[in-house]
């Protein structure tokens, strides 16, 4: 699984174009992000719920590598991140293009959340 490239409105992994939030589970497998979990809850998809966060953890996983979109505005509620803390998966949260190098460089196992816009 090799992220490629990300700009404004898109990310490119395996050579295919997304235009949209993607999860790449544990698997590799490529998933449309469920913003509705989080927007439910907050009005907004830039905070991140434990909610959503309980759906897309998965067990055995030890990193959470989550590109926090181009000018870095997707931030975890305290509670998602907490979530995160007791399982003993570690969160990475940078700028889109930043956190596409920290994926590609883990050897970790490891599931990606990436925000593609601001």
């Amino acid at each position: 699984m090799k992220i490629e490239s990300t700009d404004f409105g898109r990310i490119t992994i395996n050579g295919k174009t997304y235009s949209h939030d993607v999860i790449i589970h544990l698997s590799g497998k490529i998933a449309k992000r469920k913003k509705k979990l989080s927007t439910k809850e907050f009005g907004t998809s830039h905070l991140i719920s434990k909610n959503e966060i309980k759906a897309i953890y998965e067990k055995g996983a030890t990193q959470l590598v989550v590109g926090t979109g181009q000018y870095g505005h997707l931030k975890l509620s305290p509670e998602a991140a907490d979530y995160l803390q007791r399982r003993g998966c570690h969160l990475f949260a940078e700028p889109t293009f930043e956190a596409i190098d920290s994926y590609n460089r883990s050897n970790e196992q490891k599931i990606g959340l990436f925000h593609v816009n601001c």
